[in-house]
């Protein structure tokens, strides 16, 4: 999907991979019954596949049906004012071969959340798209409303 806007510059496969490197928390999409799911995690790239770790629960059940998946992580370059957006789609499967299970263990996955952890998943991407873009001054929103009172709702 393009823009109009040629401010935004689509981002390539291994741009997409570089930044995604750059962070450890993305947004978890799945499908719930009959309505989306976003759940947030940890999460850490190992080699073109992003993996994570869970508990039990809606989030590891929605993710390992068989419905696709898409996690989606941001950011933003203090430096260069700009803000990135990455969307990875695929499909989700569990971790248990016992020599993969050894090598996912290594993996620097570290749960913001606490408790018992011990599935671990790898989301095997079948699109990787992003986009990066400048962050536009705050005030170029203000409008001669902005900073008028309202009076209190009764």
């Amino acid at each position: 999907m393009g823009s109009d806007d040629p401010t935004v510059e689509e981002l390539a496969g291994h741009e997409c991979w570089a930044l995604l490197r750059t962070e450890e928390v993305g947004r978890l999409a799945v499908w719930v019954d009959d309505h989306p799911e976003i759940f947030p995690l940890n999460y850490a790239v190992d080699h073109g596949t992003i993996v994570f770790r869970s508990a039990r629960g809606t989030k590891v059940s929605a993710a390992l049906s068989d419905a696709a998946v898409a996690l989606e992580v941001d950011g933003y370059l203090a430096s260069s004012h700009e803000a990135w957006s990455v969307v990875i789609k695929g499909r989700a499967e569990a971790v248990r071969e016992i020599a993969e299970l050894m090598d996912t263990v290594d993996i620097p996955l570290f749960p913001w959340q606490g408790g018992t952890k011990n599935v671990f998943i790898r989301l095997v991407p079948t699109m990787v798209t992003g986009r990066r873009f400048p962050v536009v001054d705050p005030a170029a929103w203000l409008t001669p409303f902005s900073n008028v009172r309202r009076s209190p709702p009764e």
